[in-house]
């Protein structure tokens, strides 16, 4: 959001956006493809090619909105208090629902979706509980995390039914690489989890000795 303040122009703090616009509804969307991406993934224990297709184009097409709706949003300065709990939450929601997916068929050991989610849920509770003190912003290696989660999802979708229509060695490749920016993700996904509790433990000791000062 742009908060400079043109020459001339009011210093009044300008009205927040209607909550009715094209961004809030790509998320609105997001969270309704939500569901019917676990349908097509599960379906059949995740053995039906054409679903396993089409569930692929779903969390593209899901992940597509997501930056859409934010590129707008910034652009036509639409951002607005709905947005910014609701996009979070179509976010996490779609992760959830791809790591906890791809375990269920098998495909992905449980471990890393408790990994991923455990950090994300905490991060979370930890940024609400730090509200009152600071607003923790989005860190770069948050960004990445996200990309590197993004990555590894959309190939571990695309491995089995791709499996079907290229050489076993295709497979294979696709398969490692996979792993290796899962892997990759679930190291980013840790080290930025631990930065955020060393952020907030330091935020919330300046503001605990700002607070003993001003009493004394």
């Amino acid at each position: 959001m742009n908060d400079r303040v043109e020459a001339g122009a009011s210093k009044q703090p300008s009205a927040e956006p209607s909550p009715w616009n094209v961004p809030n509804a790509l998320t609105v969307l997001r969270i309704l493809l939500v569901p019917l991406f676990l349908v097509f993934l599960l379906a059949d224990g995740g053995n039906d090619v054409t679903l396993r297709w089409w569930a692929l184009v779903v969390f593209l097409l899901a992940m597509f909105t997501d930056f859409v709706d934010g590129y707008l949003a910034r652009r036509d300065n639409l951002i607005t208090n709905f947005g910014k709990i609701a996009d979070p939450i179509a976010d996490k929601s779609l992760m959830a629902a791809a790591l906890i997916g791809l375990a269920i068929i098998v495909e992905l050991p449980w471990w890393v979706p408790v990994i991923i989610l455990v950090r994300e849920l905490g991060i979370t509770v930890l940024r609400f509980f730090m509200i009152r003190i600071a607003v923790m912003p989005a860190s770069r290696g948050g960004k990445i995390k996200t990309v590197l989660q993004t990555a590894a999802i959309g190939l571990f979708l695309l491995v089995f039914p791709l499996s079907a229509v290229v050489p076993p060695v295709v497979y294979v490749i696709l398969l490692v690489l996979a792993w290796i920016i899962m892997t990759a993700a679930i190291v980013v996904t840790i080290v930025t989890g631990v930065d955020y509790c060393v952020q907030a433990a330091k935020l919330y000791k300046d503001a605990k000795n700002g607070g003993n000062k001003q009493r004394g």
